[in-house]
């Protein structure tokens, strides 16, 4: 299978040189206190930004964040803003906080999730990997929208970029269960339960991706698989989650810098049609490669229908 195949590549980027010049440019990326988020934050540190903010709940960890990137890139401003994608109350306070001090955005990258974490409910009702992973990043997307289409119609290349996983093929039957989103949805799956709501809330970031592209065509929005490596995601499992991790992705894991490299290629690799070159809308494999969609990643209608429901649930949220 193609998808196989992919993972069986090795990634090829060199950050350095393939990450153009970024002056100018101002970057949020979600989760970058610690693995692929902070990877990329001093990734595209070294390229000149005008400014770099990132997201987390852990102030201790944003610290160590921000002193390394300014140790190491001191020309380079770089912000923390705490975020628990969890509350929409928190969503928007950072939405607001960011606005307050940017007047353009010019890549956000939607790195931040969790994985089979126990089952539970946002502080919104929502279950918790969904509500996170997805309800979470939508809200966030959906406050900077506006200055995200301001700053496109001035001309620039502005991108944003959905993590989701391989793990999206492990959805539940029909994709996303509507009528269970706010529910802890433990009746459902009583085998595997954790990484059934994972598969869930990754689908949703894949086909959300390409909804947005739909609804916002000025901005160029994709969603990648970053690959897999032990990063917080895995250091939080359980040690037969971890075994599972490990057994079944072992051959392929690869360390944090390199599995940031997708998100950083697609926030930043030209945008067309060619090889290695970025098309709206599209689902990438690590690095630069489309993937093969499962039925449900390719339903047009599922992600139509999601839009939809999502533009209900947060319908009245302002700055």
């Amino acid at each position: 299978m193609a998808w196989a195949l992919n993972l069986m590549k090795k990634p090829v980027f060199d950050a350095e040189k393939e990450i153009p010049d970024l002056s100018g440019k101002v970057l949020l990326i979600t989760g970058g206190t610690g693995g692929l988020g902070k990877e990329s934050v001093l990734s595209f540190a070294a390229h000149n930004p005008a400014h770099i903010y990132f997201t987390g709940r852990s102030q201790p960890s944003a610290d160590k964040v921000a002193e390394e990137a300014k140790a190491k890139y001191p020309n380079t401003p770089v912000t923390f803003l705490k975020c628990d994608l969890a509350s929409h109350d928190a969503v928007r306070d950072a939405a607001k906080h960011f606005l307050s001090k940017e007047s353009r955005l010019d890549i956000l990258s939607c790195n931040a999730g969790i994985m089979a974490v126990p089952a539970g409910l946002t502080k919104d009702g929502y279950e918790i990997q969904f509500g996170t992973n997805h309800v979470g990043h939508a809200l966030l997307v959906k406050l900077l929208t506006p200055l995200l289409e301001a700053t496109a119609q001035k001309g620039h290349d502005v991108r944003i970029v959905w993590d989701t996983s391989l793990g999206h093929r492990g959805h539940p039957t029909g994709g996303i269960l509507f009528d269970k989103l706010k529910t802890p949805q433990t009746d459902i799956f009583p085998i595997m339960g954790e990484w059934m709501r994972y598969g869930q809330s990754k689908l949703a970031n894949l086909l959300y991706a390409r909804a947005y592209a739909k609804h916002h065509p000025s901005i160029t929005s994709v969603s990648v698989h970053p690959g897999v490596s032990a990063t917080g995601l895995v250091g939080g499992l359980t040690f037969w989650q971890k075994a599972l991790v490990y057994t079944t992705s072992w051959s392929f894991m690869i360390p944090p810098e390199q599995c940031a490299w997708n998100q950083q290629w697609a926030a930043t690799a030209p945008l067309g049609d060619g090889p290695r070159q970025v098309v709206n809308g599209t689902y990438y494999e690590p690095v630069g490669l489309r993937g093969s969609l499962v039925p449900a990643a390719a339903d047009d209608e599922l992600a139509a229908k999601l839009w939809e429901w999502t533009e209900r649930e947060l319908e009245g949220y302002k700055v």
